[in-house]
């Protein structure tokens, strides 16, 4: 989403994380118990120059976990003490009664079509930023932010040719996380490797910070998800707001850009900023993965962190990027970067050093939000080109220069052999199959602005810390690449006596991705046991495991009721009462 347009009336200084972390305990509103946090199934995996740390504790998907008694509410000290928003509520409709034994076609879900990608926030770290849906006069130029410029450089990392297996020590220095192996970055996958739906894509989070000298140098004022499809050769940048409310695991609630700052303090025991530990960072990395799987409803396998300093370093080291400016861009609240000249890019074929380059995507008063995104992003593509285009990976000079540049200012837990098989992944992926999203796009905003305790923050619409339809937006363009290629056949029918609970869970389905053909009544009542049926004769075994995990059942392979019609499904799924009344149960 475009960060770029949330304005808060107060930034949220170290102080302030100072007294989450360290102990003023303040009334705050709580997450309620009815929805249990999520506790991601997760490789182990340090950071820069770490040993190797033990795994979390494996869980077999959300499903299950959503079937487990709700965690407590953190009592740890709280961040501050905001105001109760005001109720949301949301009318239900009434359930649909289905006609016994008539099988009613559902179309399958339409893929999402590519968007453009979004413009990117960029004030400093604790500067005042617009409001939601309306663009502001920047407050202070001179402290914008790196945001939009950082996003370029992460995406060369994730994307670009440093993401080779070198021997280089200054590579070593980049990419020596031990992290493990997730199933999804695996040639030739077994599916009971994959915990559940999802687990076949890899999910970067990109952070940027401002570090250095600015203010609140450690709040990561950018957080972008890059999803990848390993299967399908296609990937999504999921952008998620700086300022959304969240409850950050025993640590209280505060705005998301805080939580990294929050688990780096907690570990280091001190509300100092920049530590260069690489446990300290991991735990920041820890802190924040945890947050977002509970708001997304995902798993986060890898992350990257960049600060301001690096785009330009990575910039110079390739002697420059060419860019096309298709018209002028005069902008003179920034012509104090620009020699006192406001025209910052004659329109044409331009080579931009690292100075230019970052005047050139930072600038956003005399030109839209859009605009602004769009040079970005020639900017990202630009820099990735020219690495592979001068054989950068083939010069030991120019990688390692670029690599240095890289290890004063980039911590990710990419170890090398991890970062060569991405490489080999994402390289195959287009610009054309490279989408991008976020909370507040025009078409269906999942979240708006509110206020709580003088700060401007963005909560979800359907109410404070309720992330359902959040996470089944997420789940809609971050579908399963295993579930889209055998594009298996799922029939739904009610053996329960709940009216309506076949749609309800065909609905579902086709959130994560199934192809759901039907929702239907069986012909008689009374099933106690959800069943799974494979009809596939186990020729899509992908879809095959994932719902035996979604539904924790075993599939059978023949129909139990000979007078059941099968609409030529693949699979048929007969809810039984105990699955009804759960969904009943988490609906409340």
């Amino acid at each position: 989403m475009d960060a770029s347009r949330y304005k808060r009336q107060q930034a949220q200084s170290p102080s302030q994380i100072t007294k989450n972390t360290f102990g003023i305990t303040a009334a705050v509103p709580k997450a309620p118990s009815a929805r249990p946090p999520i506790a991601a199934p997760r490789v182990a995996r340090p950071v820069v120059q770490m040993p190797t740390r033990s795994p979390r504790p494996a869980a077999d998907g959300l499903r299950n976990r959503l079937r487990a008694a709700p965690a407590p509410v953190p009592t740890a000290p709280q961040f501050m003490a905001p105001k109760p928003p005001m109720p949301i509520t949301t009318p239900v409709a009434p359930p649909v009664k289905i006609a016994p034994s008539v099988v009613t076609p559902v179309a399958p879900t339409p893929a999402p079509a590519p968007v453009r990608m979004p413009a990117f926030d960029m004030d400093l770290p604790g500067e005042a930023s617009p409001s939601l849906f309306k663009r502001a006069k920047s407050r202070n130029v001179r402290k914008m932010a790196f945001r939009g410029a950082a996003v370029g450089l992460i995406l060369l990392i994730t994307t670009g040719g440093l993401l080779v297996s070198q021997t280089l020590s200054k590579t070593n220095k980049v990419f020596s996380g031990s992290t493990g192996t997730v199933a999804a970055l695996k040639k030739d996958v077994a599916p009971e490797l994959l915990k559940g739906e999802g687990a076949g894509r890899i999910n970067v989070l990109m952070l940027g910070r401002g570090g250095g000298d600015h203010k609140a140098p450690d709040l990561t004022d950018t957080v972008i998800i890059a999803s990848i499809d390993p299967i399908n050769h296609t990937s999504t940048m999921f952008s998620i707001p700086r300022d959304l409310w969240v409850t950050v695991p025993k640590q209280g609630v505060m705005k998301l850009n805080a939580a990294w700052q929050t688990g780096v303090f907690k570990y280091t025991g001190k509300a100092t900023p920049g530590s260069t530990d690489p446990k300290a960072i991991q735990a920041g990395f820890d802190l924040v993965d945890e947050t977002l799987a509970g708001v997304l409803g995902i798993n986060i396998d890898y992350n990257v962190m960049v600060n301001f300093d690096a785009f330009k370093q990575a910039v110079d080291t390739v002697s420059g990027v060419n860019v096309n400016v298709p018209t002028d861009l005069v902008d003179p609240t920034m012509a104090w970067e620009n020699a006192n000249d406001p025209v910052l890019a004659k329109a044409g074929a331009q080579i931009f050093d690292g100075k230019k380059a970052l005047i050139y995507v930072r600038s956003r008063e005399t030109t839209s939000d859009f605009a602004r995104g769009e040079r970005q992003r020639a900017v990202m593509l630009a820099l990735k080109d020219k690495v592979a285009a001068l054989g950068t990976l083939s010069n030991p000079l120019k990688l390692s220069g670029l690599v240095s540049a890289f290890g004063n200012n980039v911590q990710t837990d990419l170890s090398i052999k991890n970062a060569s098989r991405l490489y080999g992944i994402v390289k195959e992926v287009s610009d054309a199959k490279t989408t991008s999203v976020g909370l507040a796009d025009a078409a269906a905003p999942l979240v708006t602005t509110g206020n709580i305790n003088g700060q401007s923050v963005v909560l979800p619409k359907a109410g404070l810390f309720n992330y359902g339809p959040i996470q089944t937006f997420v789940r809609s363009q971050l579908k399963d690449p295993y579930i889209l290629k055998e594009n298996a056949r799922v029939l739904v029918l009610n053996g329960s006596t709940v009216s309506g609970i076949a749609t309800t869970k065909a609905d579902d389905l086709k959130s994560y991705g199934y192809n759901v053909v039907g929702a239907a009544n069986t012909p008689n009542t009374g099933w106690t046991h959800t069943t799974v049926i494979d009809l596939s004769k186990n020729k899509k075994k992908y879809t095959k495991n994932y719902l035996e995990k979604h539904f924790n059942v075993k599939a059978a392979t023949s129909m139990p009721d000979d007078t059941i019609g099968t609409n030529g499904a693949d699979f048929v799924i007969i809810i039984g009462s105990d699955e009804a009344n759960l969904t009943q149960t988490q609906a409340r």
